[in-house]
């Protein structure tokens, strides 16, 4: 196997462990940590928020790392960092320490999730990349499948505390050694003076183009798709028993989503074959939106309902790869990683505004029907902002 394959490999197996340790367990076991400790749930919840705008924030840094010394020692220390975030969050004895280890925890989230991976793929495999990214995607796409029934049958035996320890255990085992053996295509700085042979450094090329109008057009109109197709299918549950589906039901429905996300970015491929950059960021946010709006309207009956979901669940899926490739369709892979940093910035601070963003919307235009409505507009707007632009 060449090094690239090894290295993509061992990718689809940190990611997996990587998200399913330092996102999906604390779902799982927020309610836990509330009654162990009598911090409230909406406290608890806030230090994983922190967490998420750590990684934000921390994400134009490390973009710029990877440029700068590669993906293979950017992502080796976040998962060490994640390892020590683990272990911390374990043994926090207050709630501002727990904040604090979460806020750790965000650092390696921003060395270990996906823009530093995608910044690794479209390095090493160039115009190939697309394949690369969709691999990678459809297999971390399970972290969640995986992780959170480990969570819950830990829990039972071990407590909170004690299956974050073994959960540090294992991104410890896992991660680290593959980020460090694997990860080792050969990686070309992106900080030469004239690298390019016009006369213009990385660094001037990555300013001129985070400068640019169309880049701020082209974040901004992610950023609102990634928060309406977050906030709505986060959300899919309180909708759904609202129009008179049972819990279990409103649950297997969110679940399918999740076959929604596989299906589409199964589709990415050929849709990038027969779409311009410009119509398939379009295409794409019409397709989510289109299933959230319809969402909103539509009382019945439950198989149509989970229907929709379905189709939100792939645009919402085919996203993830949008926002991998996006910056190198438009702008090519010279300086990726400093770039694509500062462009997933917004887009993940979306992401984590999401679930809590969308319940407030529900509540401002009286119910999640509305907030539905809303939000799949506003992703239909940013959809047409797109395409002009």
């Amino acid at each position: 196997m060449e090094p690239r394959s090894r290295a993509l490999a061992a990718l689809c197996v940190t990611e997996i462990v990587s998200w399913g340790v330092l996102y999906y367990a604390f779902p799982v076991l927020v309610g836990a940590i509330s009654a162990d400790t009598g911090w409230s749930v909406a406290a608890a919840t806030g230090a994983f928020s922190v967490g998420a705008l750590v990684s934000a924030g921390a994400g134009i840094v490390v973009g710029r790392l990877i440029d700068r010394h590669g993906p293979r020692v950017v992502m080796t220390t976040g998962s060490v960092v994640g390892v020590l975030a683990t272990v911390a969050i374990a043994t926090a004895p207050t709630l501002p320490l727990f904040y604090a280890a979460w806020a750790l925890a965000g650092l390696a989230q921003a060395a270990t999730f996906y823009p530093p991976a995608f910044a690794a793929l479209t390095g090493w495999y160039g115009d190939d990349r697309v394949r690369a990214l969709t691999t990678v995607t459809l297999v971390a796409g399970f972290a969640s499948t995986v992780f959170a029934p480990l969570t819950a049958a830990l829990l039972g035996p071990l407590g909170w505390r004690g299956v974050f320890l073994v959960l540090a255990v294992v991104l410890a085992v896992v991660t680290v050694p593959l980020h460090a053996a694997f990860l080792t295509p050969p990686w070309r700085a992106h900080e030469r003076p004239g690298a390019a042979g016009d006369g213009t450094s990385d660094a001037d090329h990555a300013r001129a183009v985070l400068r640019s109008p169309r880049f701020a057009v082209v974040a901004t109109v992610m950023t609102v798709g990634a928060f309406g197709l977050y906030a709505t299918t986060i959300n899919l549950v309180p909708l759904l028993v609202g129009r008179g589906l049972d819990l279990g039901t409103a649950a297997l429905a969110l679940g399918l989503t999740g076959v929604g996300q596989v299906t589409g970015r199964l589709a990415f491929v050929p849709l990038v074959r027969h779409s311009t950059p410009r119509t398939r960021v379009a295409g794409v946010l019409l397709l989510g939106s289109t299933g959230v709006v319809a969402l909103a309207l539509v009382p019945g009956p439950t198989v149509l309902l989970v229907a929709l979901a379905v189709v939100a669940g792939a645009g919402r899926g085919l996203h993830t790869l949008l926002q991998a490739s996006t910056v190198a369709d438009r702008w090519g892979t010279r300086a990726f990683g400093r770039v694509n940093g500062v462009f997933s910035a917004p887009v993940t601070l979306a992401v984590a505004l999401a679930p809590a963003g969308g319940a407030a919307v529900a509540t401002a235009v009286g119910g999640f029907p509305a907030a539905f409505l809303v939000l799949g507009l506003a992703t239909i707007l940013a959809a047409l902002v797109g395409l002009a632009a």
